[in-house]
């Protein structure tokens, strides 16, 4: 499979860190909006591992390579101890 594309620099991603562990958030209450404009209306749904791949020419960053499943989600026992362990700083806040 070919390597992901940066479109503004049009060079390939390169790997930065494999392992990366993300977690993907889940609106509370229903209506918020995705993205960062407002994050309190977001809270911790999944943790997912997948790769980092950034550009080399202008520093953006993207996740691929996802696992299939989660590593854990938020109805699990010890599910924030999770998060910590595996140091999931990101939170994606779409769904």
């Amino acid at each position: 499979m070919p390597k992901p594309v940066c479109v503004k620099c049009r060079r390939f991603f390169r790997p930065k860190t494999n392992g990366y562990a993300w977690v993907e958030g889940m609106p509370d209450p229903s209506d918020t909006p995705p993205g960062t404009a407002h994050p309190e209306g977001w809270r911790p749904y999944k943790l997912w591992n997948s790769d980092l791949w950034e550009c080399q020419g202008c520093g953006n960053q993207i996740i691929v390579g996802h696992t299939s499943t989660p590593i854990a989600e938020h109805y699990q026992d010890g599910f924030a101890g999770m998060v910590k362990r595996y140091g999931a700083e990101l939170q994606v806040n779409d769904c």
